[in-house]
Formats: C-alpha cells, sequence, structure tokens
C-alpha cells in the first residue's frame, strides 16, 4: 500500500470534526470515498460559526456522518464506537490553547484527561486498527536544545495545557501495553492556514489589523535575537496524517509511538509577521502594515522552538513543502473573503 492509498472500506472516526485539523483531514478522507464519522461538542472556545461552516463543507459528502457528541461523555462515546465500529481513530477533539488553561482548567480536565480516558476504554473493548491522537509542541516546556527530538526529555511542562498532552502519551503508552493498541502520537508544531483557529497569532493580528489596533510582539523589539518558531501549513500536516494512518507502530513489545509533526524550517517572528503584512497587501490589492507594540519577551518563552521530523520521515516520507509566503497567502485570501472585506472596503 502507498503512503496515500488508504482503505476505503473502512470507517474512520474523526474527533473535533468540527475544528481546524479535523475539518481538513475530514475532507481529505472523504475525497478519497472514505466513509468518515466525524464528532465534536461544537464548544464556544471561539467563533462557533466558523465552525458550522466548516461542517457545512462536509455535509454534501454522502459518506459523512456528523454526531454532536462530547468525548468526556463517556455513554454517548461508547454509543458511537458500539454503532458505527470505526477501524481507524484520529483524536483530535480536546480543549486547545495554553494561556486558557490558566483561565480555566476544569474544561482541560475534562476534555483532555477525562475525554482521552474514555477515547481509549472505547478502543479497548472496540478493538481499532489505528488510533491515532493529537499530542503537542507544548510538551517539550522550557527545553533549550533544538531542534526539539521525540527522545527528549519531556516531564517538565509548563502550563497545564501541556501536561495534559503528555498525559495522553502516558496513557496511550499504557493502554498500548496491556491491550496491544496500535497507538500514535503527533506533538504538533504551530499548525496555520486558511479557516484556522482565531485564538491563534497569525488570526489574531490580522484581526487586530482591521479593528484599527496594534498587535503585541514579545521579542523587546530585539530584530537580530528574534524568537524563531516552527510554523506548519495545514496541507502538509494533513499529509503526515494520512500517511500514518495506515501505517500504525509494530515494532518492539509496545504498539505506541510519538512523532514530532512540524516544518522543521524556523522562521523569526518578525519575518513571519512581515510575510503576513505582504500577503494581506496582495489579497487586499492595497498596501497593509500592522500598528506594534513590542513588549519585553515573556516569562518562560524560549528563542527556538522547532521539530526534528527525522522520525516521521523515516517512517512514512513526510517532508513539510508549503513556504510560509504560500501558506499565508492562502490564509490572507481566505480571511478577506470570508469575512467580505473587499466589499466593505469599497462602500
Amino acid at each position: 500500500m502507498s503512503y496515500n492509498q488508504l482503505d476505503t472500506n473502512k470507517t474512520y472516526l474523526i474527533t473535533g470534526a468540527a475544528g481546524f485539523i479535523g475539518y481538513f483531514l475530514s475532507k481529505k478522507l472523504l475525497e478519497q470515498g472514505c466513509t468518515v464519522v466525524g464528532i465534536d461538542n461544537i464548544n464556544d472556545y471561539y467563533d462557533v460559526n466558523l465552525k458550522h461552516t466548516r461542517l457545512e463543507q462536509l455535509e454534501p459528502y454522502e459518506k459523512f456522518t456528523f454526531l454532536k457528541v462530547d468525548i468526556s461523555d463517556k455513554e454517548a462515546l461508547t454509543n458511537v464506537f458500539k454503532e458505527y465500529a470505526p477501524n481507524v481513530v484520529v483524536n483530535l477533539a480536546a480543549q486547545a490553547g495554553v494561556r486558557y488553561s490558566i483561565e480555566n482548567p476544569d474544561v482541560y480536565m475534562q476534555s483532555n484527561v477525562i475525554g482521552f480516558y474514555n477515547i481509549l476504554e472505547a478502543c479497548r473493548h472496540y478493538p481499532v486498527d489505528h488510533l491515532i491522537y493529537a499530542s503537542s509542541s507544548s510538551v517539550y516546556g522550557a527545553n533549550k536544545k533544538v531542534p526539539f527530538e521525540e527522545t527528549d526529555f519531556v516531564d517538565h511542562p509548563v502550563s497545564l495545557y501541556a501536561s495534559t498532552k503528555k498525559s495522553n502519551e502516558l496513557m496511550a503508552h499504557t493502554y498500548s501495553h496491556l491491550y496491544k493498541i496500535p497507538a500514535t502520537g503527533l506533538r504538533f508544531f504551530t499548525v496555520y492556514g486558511p479557516m484556522g483557529r482565531p485564538d491563534m497569532a497569525y488570526f489574531g493580528f490580522t484581526d487586530k489589523y482591521f479593528n484599527d489596533e496594534a498587535i503585541k510582539i514579545f521579542n523587546n523589539g530585539d530584530f537580530d535575537n528574534d524568537l524563531y518558531r516552527d510554523f506548519t501549513y495545514i496541507d502538509d500536516i494533513v499529509v503526515g496524517i494520512e500517511r500514518l494512518i495506515s501505517h500504525p507502530h509494530e515494532e518492539g513489545s509496545v504498539p505506541h509511538r510519538v512523532y514530532n509533526i512540524g516544518n522543521n524550517n524556523p522562521e523569526k517572528l518578525m519575518t513571519f509577521i512581515t510575510t503576513l503584512e505582504k500577503c494581506l497587501s496582495t489579497a487586499l490589492g492595497k498596501e497593509v502594515e500592522f500598528k506594534k507594540d513590542f513588549e519585553p519577551i515573556k516569562l518562560g518563552d524560549v528563542p527556538a522552538t522547532y521539530a526534528s521530523t527525522d522520525r516521521l520521515q523515516k517512517a512514512v516520507g513526510f517532508k513539510p513543502e508549503t513556504s510560509i509566503e504560500e501558506g499565508l497567502q492562502q490564509f490572507a485570501n481566505w480571511y478577506v473573503s470570508y469575512y467580505k472585506l473587499i466589499e466593505a472596503n469599497k462602500l
């Protein structure tokens, strides 16, 4: 079986299907003729209209079924496994956001820990060919060694969100060991693109521009010693997941493996911002320049965070191909179209 050839006779359960990555993955599988069952609780962490827009684009596919289910509801989740008997589960449902975990820790425990436990229990009682689940680059905490490698020590998370994701990896390992569930954890590195999450910096910067507000940049205005970050375009992420779906890890006694999934090509924060300005300029047909407030580097921020993707490349040939110029242009074009900004500017 080639990397991109999925078994269309299988049923794929995608949790968080109304979310950013969940939507694009569902769409890619449906385009190949796969049967997809999508579940999501449509929470209001960010604009639910965007989640409904994503779902509306999936509804025309005959092989798509959507169920409004919260993975922390064990009975409801178990019933989905009973009724649809998924062969592959991709768990992308989670409470996201590092800063929000300080304000509202309860939802992180409910969704990311109890919800994931329910997923594992369901996979135990209704065995699956492969469980793929979302971890996060945040598990690396304040590690200073770059690029981050999967073998690095990750026992010092600096946020509750990161703790829940590290817990997921430990729980998955245990269930793989005890019940031989083939499981793969993915440590995502700053995923961006059209229809993305409004709480992400690039989306927030764009919102602020159209609200005539200044963006906050936490680098002291020191361009020579700027922060470096790994920005990964959504299409590249989907290709990586798609290839892994039919390649569960089978070596050794525990069929569990964790992979970084990132760009492996860190960009300066200011380069990312100036590129976004250029892309918005192209989309709008006029020059765009953000108002900028430079602030001190935040406590705990590390100079560079980016992924070593050697392990994933060796396993499934994954290599991101989208430049930030191309990816941000796609985002800018979508944003201007979605919010009907060209028409608004003409009024």
